[in-house]
């Protein structure tokens, strides 16, 4: 069993930054890809960040490279997402999760989930 916990959301105005963390807890953190998701109000959830298992790679969605950095303590079982520049479109709530298939960008390929932590971004 994983259990993922999400915090470090609110609320922001745009060109501001957020720091978004996820504690893992349970069996085996440091062997997994992790990931950053995102869903808006009506919206899907949709792929945000996702680095390996050491941390050496990491990738983004492209609305937010150069904006967004994924990373990961192993040693803490953390796993983090610093937002800068943050527009009203990053505005969802944000959700980390365990891969275990290699389509880094499907929900399929994830199996636990944290709750989420909201973030706003205001114009």
């Amino acid at each position: 069993q994983v259990v993922l916990v999400e915090s470090g959301g609110g609320l922001v105005q745009a060109g501001g930054s957020l720091r978004l963390s996820c504690t893992a807890s349970g069996r085996i953190f440091s062997g997994y890809g992790m990931a950053w998701f995102r869903q808006a109000p009506g919206k899907d959830r949709e792929f945000v960040a996702t680095i390996n298992w050491s941390g050496s790679t990491t990738d983004y969605t492209d609305s937010v490279k150069g904006r967004f950095t994924i990373s990961r303590d192993n040693a803490k079982n953390m796993v983090y997402l610093q937002m800068n520049s943050l527009k009203p479109e990053d505005t969802a709530t944000y959700y980390c999760a365990r891969r275990v298939r290699a389509t880094i960008t499907s929900t399929r390929s994830y199996d636990y989930w944290g709750q989420g932590t909201r973030v706003t971004v205001s114009s």
